[in-house]
């Protein structure tokens, strides 16, 4: 099978009246496949024999081929095991991440590939918003999932509903209710493919092309990209100790949605205040437009019980709760949910029917059963527990080896904390310094719509084990000791 996938590859670029040996030419085409990415490092190559068989070559031809590609760092041969794919980028240094160009696209098209903040490095110290799934119970997850993949669940293969699998909607209805004071009925949430789904299909629901939206101010860099490709112009809301400040200027544009995450503002980590929030529904009812509330990380909480959700609280059906499993279980889920006010639900079921075509029911089938069944608070009580000690690893940490040079702050939930610096530091040389020494660190410029804001850092601790954390922040310390002299 490996034979005929890389002769598939091979035989198209092979040109037999060139002049050039087929030799030369075999070995210039498996060159290029592994410069390109199409044969991964690590990928084990079809035997000599099996490959001339496909390309209609002598054996001792393609021989001579893995000779010379082994030797100038290509392959690599293991006496009894096989050839494989070398890692050649790690013989030539690191690669840079390219920016993204193209010709002839949209503006639309422009802005979405420039807007490459969450593209960076995904794992490692101190990436936000990564969970530890180390601890996920994949054992009850694959239990689970594989009960839907039996013949007699054949009917869960298909298209799903409009609004998604009804027994998970009714766990999350009853869960939302339970844990966050949520106001809603089963036929009011909707399941969608990650939180930017959510985010686009109430933009596409709730705005026209041309509007405008307004957001906090830093925010998450997905915010207003989304919003931008949805077609509307964005306005930046400043953020003080209560939560988002709406000003006359920001009211005075009319805009149709206020995207907020009043329960744990991201990133700063400020809780919104109880004033601000009723100020927020108020100004919403008078004024006309909706408040998309992101309560992204509500399960992890820390030094109280945080306030029930801005959604419990509105009493005019101006706001709509999303909330995301990326957190709590793995990233790679891609499954969360938006509970819509009930004059809306049947046109957001039937519009995420007609745009995104749903499916993975076998997977709403075992997220139902997961919840249901008591796994998923389980998995909370015991995260929050993890994550507890993390963070006051990290407070630890910095106070030790940094001092006042540091200022954190955010740390009553989620997973992460904003840190703030002097002025006189260069944040960008803090994050080059700290990549040397394998830091994955982020600028909070790239979470800011306007720039001028104080310069920092977003610290993620979900995905640094505990042992680690020391050693890490002790890394940081001495890059910004040379940086500071």
């Amino acid at each position: 099978m490996e034979a005929i996938l890389l002769s598939d590859l091979i035989l198209p670029r092979l040109v037999p009246d060139s002049g050039e040996s087929l030799q030369n030419q075999i070995a210039q085409c498996i060159q290029r496949c592994v410069l390109d990415g199409l044969l991964k490092v690590g990928h084990r190559m079809p035997s000599t024999r099996a490959l001339a068989s496909q390309l209609k070559v002598s054996r001792i031809t393609v021989l001579r081929v893995y000779e010379r590609l082994t030797s100038e760092g290509y392959l690599s041969a293991s006496v009894g095991s096989g050839t494989y794919v070398a890692d050649t980028f790690a013989q030539r240094g690191p690669r840079e991440r390219p920016t993204p160009t193209a010709t002839g696209i949209s503006r639309r098209g422009a802005q979405i590939v420039s807007s490459t903040q969450g593209l960076v490095q995904l794992e490692g110290a101190f990436v936000p918003g990564v969970a530890d799934i180390s601890q996920f119970p994949f054992h009850v997850w694959q239990r689970l999932q594989n009960r839907y993949l039996r013949k007699e669940f054949n009917m869960l293969t298909g298209y799903g509903a409009g609004g998604g699998y009804m027994p998970l909607r009714r766990a999350l209805a009853s869960y939302l209710r339970i844990s966050r004071g949520v106001q809603c009925e089963p036929e009011q949430v909707i399941i969608t493919a990650g939180t930017h789904q959510s985010l686009d299909l109430c933009a596409r629901m709730l705005t026209d092309h041309g509007g405008t939206a307004a957001t906090e101010d830093p925010c998450h860099w997905g915010i207003p990209t989304v919003l931008r490709a949805a077609g509307l112009e964005v306005l930046a809301c400043k953020l003080d100790d209560e939560g988002v400040v709406l000003d006359e200027a920001t009211l005075a544009a009319s805009p149709k949605l206020l995207v907020a995450t009043p329960s744990h503002q991201y990133p700063s980590g400020t809780v919104m205040s109880l004033k601000r929030r009723t100020e927020l529904l108020r100004l919403a009812h008078e004024r006309d437009f909706w408040i998309l509330e992101d309560d992204y990380d509500s399960e992890f909480h820390y030094d109280e019980r945080p306030l029930p959700s801005l959604q419990g609280l509105d009493t005019h059906g101006r706001v709509l709760y999303m909330g995301t499993f990326s957190k709590v279980l793995y990233p790679g889920l891609r499954m969360s949910y938006v509970v819509v006010p009930p004059a809306l639900a049947d046109a957001f079921a039937t519009s995420l029917a007609q745009l995104f075509r749903p499916g993975q029911i076998t997977t709403h089938a075992a997220m139902a059963d997961f919840i249901t069944s008591g796994h998923f608070a389980a998995h909370v009580r015991t995260m929050r527990g993890v994550y507890a000690e993390r963070r006051a690893t990290l407070l630890d940490s910095f106070s030790r080896h940094l001092g006042r040079a540091a200022t954190l702050s955010g740390g009553r939930a989620g997973l992460h904390l904003q840190c703030h610096f002097d002025p006189a530091l260069d944040v960008g040389a803090l994050v080059a310094e700290g990549a040397a020494l394998k830091l994955s660190l982020r600028e909070l410029q790239y979470y800011q719509i306007e720039a001028g804001q104080p310069n920092g850092l977003v610290l993620g601790y979900g995905g640094v084990p505990t042992e680690q954390i020391n050693e890490k922040v002790a890394l940081l310390a001495q890059c910004h000791e040379r940086l500071m002299g």
